[in-house]
């Protein structure tokens, strides 16, 4: 069969030729339709993230799919299903948060990633897993089904995020987006189509005319630019918000969250910066923290439940966004388009199969 491999760091993804593998006792063979590029992707190729299979020295790619069940081979699942796979798997030995079902909350060392640390990916025409991390979804919505996984961990995020709250009555009436990339904007339309947040704003660094704008602005949001207005100047600019969703990775915004949230809010960090050292003003840092009952924390990754939180989610996503959200589809002939990244480019795919 095909797949889609890259030696990290070493050159671009290329067709590679792999045995069709065999779903082992527990497992489903799943014929795989789409799978989604985000920037996790280009990390790996650049060789900035990831780790190769043990024994292997090219990475399989991809960990946002939607696919087929071709061989339930004695599961729950039945053949013919749509499927979303989640994304870590357990590693060897004894692993109590799998256990518990709680893998997103794993340390590294406790887990392996589909096509980033450890484990192959889905860009393959087919690929196994074992069934309880084959997530069904309807028919209609396998199309956009990529777009589950990375839905799933706005999520979590957001689940978090409440919960950090639940202490005292918290509803949150704005909000800002950090970052205009696909998982933020995917996170805004969530803020306005699904959490009905008041006023939502998200930032980013573009200049008109740019689609990603376009879409911020058609879902009602207000685009924010970092360079007219840095993230410290939101409140006086625009206004002090309740919950701050950072997905730059940009280390500074990491700390100026602080100063955009409002008392009582909580900024949430999914970003993953390189090493950078800055100067602070660590007194000031957390005396925002303390007089005004504000919070930061951090997420990565998601569970079973989020993703069928997104299945739900993605539903609920006017077609008018999803449409102007994924730009590009591509077959295996043209997949080079899929990791193209310029100014024109949201969120695309490549097709393996026709749905």
């Amino acid at each position: 069969m095909k797949a889609i491999a890259v030696e990290p760091g070493a050159g671009e993804p290329a067709i590679v030729e792999r045995p069709r593998p065999e779903p082992a006792a527990g497992e489903a063979l799943v014929r795989t339709l789409r799978v989604g590029v985000d920037g996790t992707d280009h990390e790996v190729i650049a060789g900035h993230h990831g780790e190769v299979p043990a024994g292997d020295d090219r990475l399989v790619l991809g960990h946002e799919a939607v696919g087929v069940v071709e061989d339930a081979n004695g599961t729950d699942l039945e053949e013919g299903q749509y499927v979303v796979p989640t994304v870590r798997r357990r590693p060897e030995g004894t692993n109590e948060y799998f256990d518990r079902g709680e893998p997103d909350m794993a340390p590294e060392g406790k887990y392996v990633e589909r096509g980033i640390v450890g484990a192959h990916g889905f860009m393959a025409e087919y690929f196994t897993s074992p069934a309880e991390y084959l997530v069904p979804i309807p028919e209609d919505l396998a199309p956009l089904g990529f777009l589950v996984e990375p839905i799933s961990i706005s999520e979590k995020a957001i689940e978090h995020a409440v919960a950090s709250r639940s202490a005292f009555d918290w509803e949150p009436e704005s909000a800002i987006v950090l970052g205009n990339g696909s998982l933020g904007l995917v996170t805004l339309a969530m803020f306005e189509e699904v959490l009905d947040i008041d006023r939502t704003y998200c930032l980013g660094r573009r200049d008109r005319p740019d689609p990603s704008i376009d879409v911020i602005e058609d879902l009602g949001a207000t685009y924010v630019d970092s360079r007219e207005t840095p993230v410290p100047e939101i409140p006086d600019e625009y206004e002090a918000v309740d919950l701050v969703y950072e997905a730059t990775g940009y280390a500074k915004h990491a700390v100026e969250t602080v100063d955009a949230l409002a008392p009582n809010g909580v900024g949430v960090l999914l970003g993953v910066p390189e090493p950078w050292e800055f100067d602070i003003d660590g007194g000031k840092f957390h005396r925002e923290l303390v007089l005004h009952n504000k919070a930061l924390l951090g997420t990565v990754n998601s569970h079973r439940g989020h993703f069928e939180s997104a299945v739900d989610t993605l539903a609920q996503l006017p077609e008018r966004f999803t449409d102007d959200l994924v730009t590009g589809v591509y077959g295996l002939d043209e997949f080079h388009r899929a990791f193209t990244e310029d100014d024109d480019v949201i969120k695309t795919a490549v097709e393996f199969a026709a749905i």
